[in-house]
């Protein structure tokens, strides 16, 4: 499929723990058979104030998955076009259909600030907790090795080479 922005929609799922945290559409920007990207206005409700940033309505996420990737990475905007930074999500590849892309929250976490200044691991105690690493340690390692790997982008300045 090769979409430009607006020609088509698809619902975003993302999975944790087996059940749905959240769903909702988004607009397919682009998609070259393994990196699909697309936009959707903040999902959330409300205000989320994580105290380094704030996701609120009237934010615009542009967010990049890969299909043979174990990470997916949201551009997190203002509604006056401003840029946040960019939120990254451990999970497994993504799994795309014609009207659904699925991607499975392992629990790690990435926030890179606009400037780059600020970057913070996020929810490593919810990933131990999480019991993966003794159910799925396969799984476990991908995670922790995508998770520093995009740490060490982000602290050498390359962390948008990942989004050209």
């Amino acid at each position: 499929m090769s979409a430009r922005w607006g020609d088509s929609r698809i619902d975003v799922t993302l999975v944790k723990a087996g059940r749905t945290k959240i769903r909702y559409p988004a607009d397919v920007v682009a998609d070259d058979g393994n990196r699909i990207t697309v936009r959707a206005p903040w999902a959330g409700e409300g205000v989320r104030d994580l105290g380094f940033v704030r996701f609120e309505p009237g934010d615009v996420f542009t967010e990049y998955y890969w299909r043979d990737r174990w990470y997916a990475v949201k551009e997190v905007r203002a509604g006056d076009g401003a840029l946040k930074g960019w939120y990254t999500d451990i999970t497994r590849p993504a799994r795309v259909s014609a009207d659904e892309l699925v991607v499975e929250d392992l629990d790690l976490d990435l926030w890179v600030s606009a400037d780059g200044a600020l970057v913070l691991r996020l929810d490593e105690d919810e990933f131990a907790a999480s019991g993966l690493a003794e159910r799925d340690p396969g799984a476990a390692e991908q995670a922790e090795r995508a998770l520093d790997a995009l740490e060490l982008l982000a602290r050498q300045g390359r962390f948008t080479s990942l989004l050209d």
